[in-house]
């Protein structure tokens, strides 16, 4: 081999080695890098209902708006807006004296009718004794019995006027039909109000109070199916608007008998209690459906489940600190947590956090996740 064979094969070696040193230092810098950390959870047994949720709005059980049935001044109120009114309370007041003054004529009418009767019938039992004597004829008892009938008709129109000026002048009174809350004024005093004025104020009964929401009708079917047609066996609450949950739970009263053939929903209502008037009348909500009977299943939160092609998955760490990769179905999500019906067991260390560094087989170092507010709640 010549002298400069020789270095040429000297250098290819030595270009050989210093790249196999090259390939390699990332295998020695990767073997002494330390565990990537990660959060961990214990999976848990929790109940965690099924449960759906619609759109709602609540609305009063009784709903009056009070208006005016007879011409006339109007008087004071007898009000403060947004006051708790009692059932038969008077709340308005339209002038009385001309209809007070309609129901004296009337009486004075129904008292002389009845004088007219009285001597009516007087004549009446005359000629009637007469009759029976030979003395009298039948022409003028006959024309007697004709007075006393017309004395008798005439009274009985007397007094029906009575009745109507006396229900005339009970309409210058306007109660509330009910005991609720009443709103505001729409009319002040001293205007003349009548029939054709509108609405002078409206009252509503806010307790209880419901909520009326639509639903499809395969949620319909599989709500009976789990079941009673009823509704027993579910409870129903509210999400306001602030997103908090309304603390009393409701009950479904009435399922509506006819389907909207436009949107196919049919409408369902529940009652709540509204002691502290949370709900009024008209206010949207959110409406959150759920079985009584609430299911445990393991749980994690949601953001330890990862999504592929082929379906979800979650890590979780062994013993030996080493991820494993597991292959999971989930049920239903509620307040930051999903149930697993399989592939995990409770107990198990899942990872919550810093996952996307982990691999199957690698080497971790765990640290546990402090309690989340979902779990805090349980």
């Amino acid at each position: 081999m010549t002298m400069q064979e020789r270095r040429f094969t000297a250098m290819a070696l030595l270009g050989a080695g210093f790249a196999a040193m090259i390939l390699a230092a990332p295998t020695r810098a990767q073997q002494g890098a330390p565990p990537p950390a990660v959060l961990v959870q214990a999976a848990e047994l929790k109940p965690i209902a099924d449960q759906s949720e619609f759109i709602g709005r609540a609305a009063a059980v009784d709903k009056v708006e009070l208006r005016a049935r007879v011409k006339g001044f109007l008087g004071p109120r007898k009000f403060s807006d947004g006051d708790l009114v009692k059932e038969g309370q008077v709340l308005f007041t339209i002038e009385p004296e001309p209809y007070q003054a309609a129901v004296d004529q009337k009486v004075a009418q129904r008292d002389a009718a009845k004088a007219a009767l009285t001597n009516a019938e007087v004549q009446l039992t005359r000629a009637e004794e007469l009759l029976r004597t030979r003395t009298g004829t039948q022409v003028t008892y006959d024309q007697r019995l004709s007075e006393q009938l017309q004395a008798k008709a005439q009274l009985e129109d007397a007094s029906a006027q009575l009745r109507d000026a006396q229900i005339q002048l009970s309409y210058t009174e306007i109660k509330s039909p009910i005991a609720g809350r009443i709103g505001r004024a729409s009319v002040s005093p001293g205007n003349i109000v009548g029939p054709d004025s509108g609405v002078l104020a409206t009252v509503v009964s806010e307790n209880p109070i419901r909520v009326l929401f639509s639903i499809t009708q395969r949620e319909l079917l599989e709500a009976r199916r789990d079941s009673s047609a009823s509704g027993d066996g579910l409870v129903v609450r509210l999400r306001l608007a602030d997103g908090s949950i309304y603390k009393d739970k409701g009950k479904l009263d009435f399922i509506d008998v006819t389907a909207d053939a436009k949107t196919d929903g049919q409408m369902v209502r529940a009652v709540f209690d509204n002691k502290l008037g949370l709900l009024t009348d008209g206010q949207t909500v959110r409406v959150i459906v759920e079985g009584e009977k609430v299911p445990t299943v393991v749980a994690v939160p949601q953001a330890a489940i990862a999504q592929d092609q082929s379906g979800p998955y979650l890590f979780i760490v062994n013993d030996k600190n080493v991820a494993e990769q597991k292959r999971v179905k989930v049920g239903v999500a509620r307040d930051g947590l999903v149930g697993i019906t399989e592939g995990l067991k409770a107990g198990e260390r899942v990872i919550v956090q810093g996952q996307q560094r982990v691999r199957p087989g690698m080497t971790v170092n765990p640290t546990m996740a402090p309690p989340s507010a979902s779990t805090q709640k349980q």
